[in-house]
């Protein structure tokens, strides 16, 4: 019997080593390393270390180094063939109009406007997440985005015709309506269209241009103050699920001590990339031009309209409770 008995014993203890070696996690990100968005999964994954005693081993890929875009996120999480994802909201609005929710132009106007429209609509993304197999972990926010370009763009008359990338389907619409010539482009795609002359101008952030140096293309970069748009680092259910008890709530803990730190770390950034975009002579406008101004917010009142019959009582319902005291 005792031989038996050891040889059990024996098997248990090899299934309890087995059970507690630390999950291993991949976690793709399409922006480089140097990216807020970048530091803020790291961030996360240090939290992740902490609270979890080490047992969740999470391994950040930027860059896109696992062949996926932001627009590939999505499904390839939900198929776990990646466990997370950090992954730009617009590029989800084939999957659900309420996506595209952060980047409709000129509906917050601060960073504080901006949290507390993500804190509102929070419930309405998780749901579309948790319908499709993943948790919503965190919001990884862009500074606001301007218009980066050759020559200078600031008034009615540089917006015609101009070859600028956009990033959603409320960009094309809007720039398409100001008599511009849209691209929608993903990120990785950005720099190579600007080497050959496909676009001659990127709306995005101050934040992302520097990311991308982009003045080795571009000289200037106008602060229209378009959207704050938000990036969400989302996770596979059922990875999720089949952790334990205590590392899945290490993961939400990290969470919200990320979207915290997230937040704040945006609020302090433009500074910082004005800083750089100074040292490499980079022509920034902050005085936009009235006309301009006006002709952008009217061409944006399509994308408005057209994302409001889209998502119905839900949509103008979130709208509302952003503007109420």
């Amino acid at each position: 019997m005792q031989p038996l008995r050891n040889l059990l014993t024996a098997s248990l203890l090899s299934l309890s080593a087995a059970t507690s070696f630390a999950a291993s996690l991949e976690f793709s990100n399409e922006y480089n390393d140097q990216s807020i968005h970048a530091q803020g999964d790291a961030y996360f994954i240090e939290q992740v270390k902490e609270l979890s005693s080490d047992d969740v081993e999470i391994t950040l890929h930027t860059s896109g180094a696992l062949g996926f875009k932001s627009a590939d996120h999505f499904y390839a999480v939900a198929d776990n063939a990646i466990q997370l994802a950090d992954t730009l909201a617009g590029t989800m609005g084939g999957i659900d109009p309420i996506f595209l929710l952060s980047s409709l132009p000129f509906v917050v106007n601060s960073v504080d406007q901006a949290e507390k429209l993500y804190q509102i609509a929070r419930p309405y993304y998780e749901k579309v997440f948790e319908d499709n197999g993943q948790i919503l972990l965190y919001a990884s926010p862009w500074p606001a985005s301007g218009i980066w370009s050759k020559v200078p763009v600031n008034s009615v008359a540089s917006l015609q015709n101009l070859k600028i990338r956009t990033y959603d389907k409320n960009g094309t619409i809007t720039f398409k309506e100001a008599g511009a010539a849209p691209v929608l482009l993903s990120w990785a795609d950005v720099i190579p269209q600007l080497s050959t002359g496909g676009i001659s101008s990127v709306l995005t952030s101050a934040e992302a241009g520097a990311n991308g140096s982009f003045w080795e293309h571009l000289s200037s970069y106008s602060e229209i103050r378009y959207a704050i748009p938000l990036n969400m680092v989302h996770m596979n259910r059922d990875t999720f699920d089949e952790l334990s008890e205590a590392d899945q709530q290490a993961i939400l803990d990290a969470a919200k001590r990320t979207d915290a730190h997230n937040w704040q770390t945006v609020r302090n950034r433009l500074q910082q990339n004005y800083a750089e975009l100074s040292e490499h002579k980079v022509n920034i406008i902050t005085e936009i031009d009235p006309a301009m101004a006006a002709k952008l917010k009217a061409a944006a009142q399509p994308a408005l309209d057209e994302w409001l019959k889209s998502t119905g009582a839900t949509g103008a319902k979130i709208l509302k409770q952003l503007t109420a005291e």
